[in-house]
């Protein structure tokens, strides 16, 4: 019989709420973290507004000691273990003593990581300054920075990776962490993604005009997914993580489980179709969701809940369209959809794992967040869907499965499908 994955664990650094009980309130209220950003303005940036979770000085010293805070300016890394650490605390897990813990693993993934750290080492390196670099540039700038952080702080014996396969990046962690205890390699796995934020990180795109430039005064308004005024991804940051565990481990423990993992899957388009490096072959995507039903052993209609990857870019319909190929559902028949990115912008590499998190809370917690800023349906999507399957208010009910999606960059797929835990 296959293992049984759960989920014990979850933590959070979102532009909405920094840990569970703040991003929990934030998103049942749909409150935006959204907000303008003076140094966009000033770099003269079309898009001045972005998503940054509100870290303080307090909250940066619960997690890291005063030698860990010298010279750490990888933002990415400061959300990956604020997140970390919290889903590891969630879960009532311990800190390995001198001997390390063999049966727990961390993959941690990231798009590009410390970039702030990398702008002050090519000046001092161009200025001839290479001695005055500091000893912690290689590990603020390695993309295994992160997850080796987190494994240290932990004492992690088992394997200590960071993926990275652009916006899929968080829900790819989550499924390699999965398939890494289904296989009997790991008991446990720490999985989650981070993105650092600012000017560094956002200014390719808004180079690539893929940003909106309307709500500079109005950002709470302007991540618009699913809406005909949709004109662009408002950029975000942060980080998500989730504990995995074998369930045998987890009952052994008495642990609160919020969810169970069922199946999933990951593939790519090939930038073959209608496929790009930066679009999806949307056949690739229609078949990404049917594998990941498939391993799930998960029928269509049992989908309660579409947590979309759902950008608020001309690309939303191709997604819902692909969806109701998928499943084979449309019009009233279709599930609920519903996107955190109308809340939180598109975080990037930890849109995956921080979108995961949410989707797990509905679960545990019985309710669908809304869908903010899509009070003017796009045309397209309302010949797919019942205008009434996007929530735009807080809707308390009992769901039993979410099915969650991202696609990135490279034309890369990932999808899993999450269940209500039962015995």
């Amino acid at each position: 019989m296959r293992k049984r994955v759960v989920i014990t664990g979850l933590g959070v650094a979102a532009p909405n709420g920094v840990g569970i009980p703040s991003f929990l309130e934030a998103i049942q209220a749909g409150r935006s973290g959204i907000a303008f950003q003076q140094n966009l303005a000033e770099l003269k940036f079309s898009c001045q507004i972005g998503g940054i979770p509100p870290v303080t000085d307090a909250i940066k010293q619960q997690y890291f000691t005063e030698l860990q805070l010298r010279q750490l300016n990888s933002s990415g890394i400061i959300y990956g273990v604020i997140a970390g650490m919290e889903a590891w605390q969630n879960a009532g897990l311990p800190i390995a003593s001198d001997e390390p813990d063999w049966d727990s693993g961390v993959v941690f993934g990231t798009g590009i990581l410390g970039i702030d750290k990398f702008r002050e080492s090519i000046y001092k390196v161009d200025d001839g300054q290479v001695r005055r670099l500091g000893s912690t540039v290689v590990v603020q700038t390695m993309t295994s920075g992160v997850s080796a952080f987190l494994g240290g702080m932990i004492g992690c014996g088992n394997q200590l990776t960071a993926n990275s396969s652009a916006c899929a990046t968080g829900t790819e962690a989550l499924l390699l962490g999965y398939e890494r205890i289904v296989n009997g390699q790991a008991k446990r796995v720490l999985a989650g993604s981070c993105s650092d934020h600012g000017p560094y990180i956002w200014g390719g795109f808004d180079a690539m005009r893929v940003m909106p430039y309307q709500f500079n005064d109005t950002p709470e308004r302007a991540s618009r997914p699913l809406s005909a005024t949709a004109s662009g991804f408002v950029p975000g940051s942060g980080a998500g993580a989730l504990v995995l565990e074998l369930l045998e481990s987890a009952l052994e423990r008495k642990a609160t489980i919020y969810a169970e993992i069922l199946g999933g899957h990951l593939n790519s388009g090939g930038q073959r179709g209608g496929g790009s490096m930066t679009a999806p072959n949307s056949s690739a995507v229609k078949r990404c969701i049917q594998q990941a039903l498939v391993a799930a052993n998960v029928r269509p209609e049992a989908v309660d809940l579409i947590d979309g990857h759902l950008t608020a870019t001309s690309k939303d319909a191709a997604e819902v369209s692909a969806w109701c190929e998928a499943l084979g559902r449309k019009g009233t028949d279709f599930p609920y959809i519903n996107s955190l990115k109308s809340m939180v912008g598109h975080c990037l590499s930890a849109a995956g794992s921080i979108e995961c998190v949410a989707a797990v809370l509905e679960l545990k917690h019985g309710f669908i967040y809304p869908s903010i800023n899509c009070d003017d349906l796009h045309p397209d999507i309302a010949t797919l869907l019942a205008p009434d399957k996007i929530p735009h208010q807080l809707l308390r009910k009992d769901i039993n499965v979410v099915a969650k999606a991202n696609f990135g960059f490279g034309d890369v797929n990932a999808c899993v499908i999450l269940q209500k835990f039962k015995l």
